[in-house]
């Protein structure tokens, strides 16, 4: 069986992997010239991890990525700190895999190297898809540059711009979240020594919050504020905006928030759009996976780990029904429908919870965070997540 990939990002390659290991014929087809992930830092945990390590990535990505001691909550203007919830070592003991933290284009390129070493003709560059046809014997696409690739399944792994999801079933309709989110990478080495700390660190105040955390072996620091504003809308990663707008959008916040704009080369700035889960993702021989179906808000950092576990379990759909791949496709969609639509809820639900008016003064912001970090109400938004099982989920 042949199944053609539609987009050469996170999930497009776990996918990729997954399957070349249990032997089917795969064909990524990447737009882009060279492969190259945009983007930053990315939270990886245990869940995904597991994913990762059972595809053998464990040893290469180990020597890239960082795995932060542990997480931590601060008040937006004094610096208050509590401790959340300890990582190393807890983590691997309580759900088995590490959380780990890393740039993006590490576990990118790890990906990469790993499908390759499967099929080094697996990954064909310079593929922009423009068009597809779906009938009898499966799915035919064509590419920008006059190419045609056949095969038995066909995977949209092609973005929240999703061609293969516009085709299918019509253009989405994102709505402004009204939160732009900046981003940036700082060397670690520039900044204060109690900023350089291997933690994941969370400032919560009224309108906004910044997260932070290790990447690169603790050798950089990977920089996120999400902030309420209403005058800028346009979702992309490589918008720059400057350090001076970056800061005017923090004022009043703790000078250690400061120093960590303050040491980012560009910063880049994005609108940050909700979409609602969709019903329906695959159509025959057709399927979507990660962003194309169910794109998320970034707060409960597990949107690359969605379209990571999307990848292992089509895999094991397809294996499990090979003899009907529309029927593997719809095991494969009502496996993951639940759970995908879980995160993105949830996510919309930390927003609110990270900007709560609450936080805006010392006495009524303790009692807050106190009473919405309490360990309890901790596990009933995450342990759900960090305890699925890839291998055992049914199908």
């Amino acid at each position: 069986m042949r199944i053609l990939i539609a987009g050469g990002g996170l999930g497009g390659l776990t996918a990729g992997l997954a399957l070349l290991k249990k032997g089917f014929d795969v064909r990524i087809l990447e737009q882009a010239a060279q492969l190259k992930e945009v983007g930053a830092g990315i939270q990886l945990s245990p869940n995904c991890n597991h994913v990762l390590f059972k595809l053998g990535l464990e040893p290469e990505f180990m020597k890239l990525a960082s795995e932060p001691q542990g997480k931590i909550v601060r008040l937006w203007n004094t610096g208050q700190t509590w401790n959340l919830f300890d990582l190393g070592s807890v983590s691997r003991k309580l759900y088995g895999y590490p959380y780990l933290t890393a740039h993006r284009a590490d576990l990118h390129q790890t990906l990469a190297n790993a499908v390759r070493r499967e099929d080094p003709d697996a990954i064909v560059l310079g593929a922009k898809m423009v068009a597809f046809d779906q009938h009898a014997d499966g799915v035919t696409v064509r590419t920008e540059d006059g190419r045609s690739f056949h095969g038995d399944v066909l995977v949209g792994a092609d973005g929240v711009h999703s061609l293969v999801r516009e085709t299918l079933f019509g253009a989405d309709k994102p709505r402004f979240s009204g939160i732009v989110a900046w981003r940036g990478v700082i060397e670690a080495e520039t900044l204060p020594p109690q900023l350089q700390r291997p933690l994941g660190v969370n400032w919560v105040g009224p309108g906004a919050h910044v997260i932070h955390y290790p990447l690169r072996a603790n050798k950089l620091v990977n920089f996120v504020a999400a902030v309420e504003r209403t005058d800028w809308q346009v979702e992309s990663w490589t918008e720059r905006g400057s350090t001076e707008e970056c800061l005017a959008d923090l004022a009043g916040w703790h000078e250690d928030v400061h120093s960590l704009i303050r040491a980012i080369d560009v910063p880049y700035k994005w609108a940050l759009m909700v979409r609602a889960p969709m019903e329906k993702w695959s159509n025959g021989n057709i399927t979507l996976l990660g962003d194309a179906c169910h794109p998320t808000l970034p707060f409960l950092a597990q949107g690359a780990a969605m379209a990571i576990e999307d990848g292992y379990m089509l895999a094991r759909a397809l294996d499990e029904y090979r003899d009907d791949p529309a029927v593997a496709l719809q095991h494969y969609e009502e496996a993951r429908k639940d759970r995908t639509a879980r995160v993105v809820e949830g996510s919309n639900a930390n927003a609110k919870r990270f900007h709560n008016k609450e936080l805006a003064h010392p006495e009524g912001a303790a009692a807050y965070v106190n009473r919405e970090w309490q360990e309890d109400r901790v596990k009933e938004r995450y342990e759900w997540l960090f305890t699925y099982d890839v291998e055992t989920a049914p199908l």
